[in-house]
């Protein structure tokens, strides 16, 4: 089997969840804060990717992390071009964690427009691809924001994310369509249910080889996604903690069946850079253990 194949069939059916650590430089500097590094540790950009790099390599080269229980991480680009003890990040992560490595590729969002913001454009996604391939990476993943129940909204976000997920497929890459559905979103449930219609729509008429993943706001109605995740192009559905607290979104998780989680500022929640090694590597494990426990109902 190639590597591909058993990262495809890890993904697919091994017990566990998907590490988001792929906070762009919009989000760095509260991703650091809450990690306890204020903005006086660096300079300039460069810099803040430097300290954000130290964070992640803590996390990733943890004894807590590891394949047993985490299925994928996904990657900021700059974390892609970087090295982990010798070697890169993906190469890392698959060759010595057993975990697939996943980029993250859209460029931010465009300004609200019916409720919705969909992707920025991104001319540069094909050669982004090529590098992603070349650094053995398995899939990618990019997000849009949902924030009425606004059926047009909700079609551009859909018909914008398998757009652009049928160009990753193309060449080779599984890939993560994220039409986040903002949790403070007045209408949320109806928001969900215009989301979910959108999403079948566009599953069932995708080729017998296109595989998607897809990852979704934690929904008002439980098991709101079960025919998704049943649906014979879908390699994985996961979750985003979207904001709710790790408690809330592990609750809301454990109700939904066969749903798993990828979790990112609830996964690194209580991470410290003052904890000594076995301080944070404890509560490394008990956040994962955690994660993992509410991903395998």
């Amino acid at each position: 089997m190639s590597n591909f194949e058993k990262q495809l069939e890890k993904v697919k059916t091994a017990t566990g969840f998907i590490a988001a650590l792929d906070q762009s430089g919009g989000s760095t500097p509260k991703a650091l804060g809450l990690y306890g590094v204020t903005e006086d540790a660096w300079s300039n950009d460069d810099g803040m990717f430097d300290v954000v790099h130290q964070m992640r390599t803590r996390i990733i080269t943890s004894p807590s992390f590891g394949g047993n229980r985490i299925l994928g991480a996904i990657l900021f680009e700059n974390t892609m071009d970087r090295e982990i003890e010798g070697q890169s990040t993906a190469s890392y992560l698959w060759n010595v964690k057993n975990v697939a490595p996943f980029l993250k590729v859209d460029k931010g969002l465009a300004d609200e427009e019916n409720g919705a913001q969909v992707m920025n454009p991104m001319p540069g996604l094909p050669a982004l691809l090529d590098k992603a391939k070349a650094n053995g990476i398995f899939g990618t993943k990019m997000r849009s924001v949902i924030k009425q129940a606004n059926a047009a909204g909700v079609k551009a976000i859909a018909d914008q994310q398998f757009e652009v997920g049928k160009q990753i497929i193309a060449v080779g890459l599984i890939p993560i369509i994220e039409p986040e559905v903002d949790i403070h979103c007045p209408d949320k449930a109806e928001a969900e249910n215009l989301l979910h219609v959108a999403i079948m729509e566009h599953l069932n008429s995708l080729g017998s080889d296109d595989l998607v993943m897809l990852k979704l706001t934690l929904p008002e109605q439980d098991n709101l996604y079960a025919d998704c995740i049943a649906h014979p192009n879908v390699v994985r559905v996961v979750a985003l903690s979207g904001g709710y607290s790790r408690e809330e979104a592990n609750d809301r998780l454990s109700r939904n069946n066969g749903m798993v989680a990828s979790f990112s500022r609830a996964l690194s929640e209580g991470l410290s850079a003052q904890q000594t090694e076995e301080e944070f590597d404890a509560m490394l494990d008990a956040s994962i253990g955690a994660i993992t426990a509410a991903s395998s109902t």
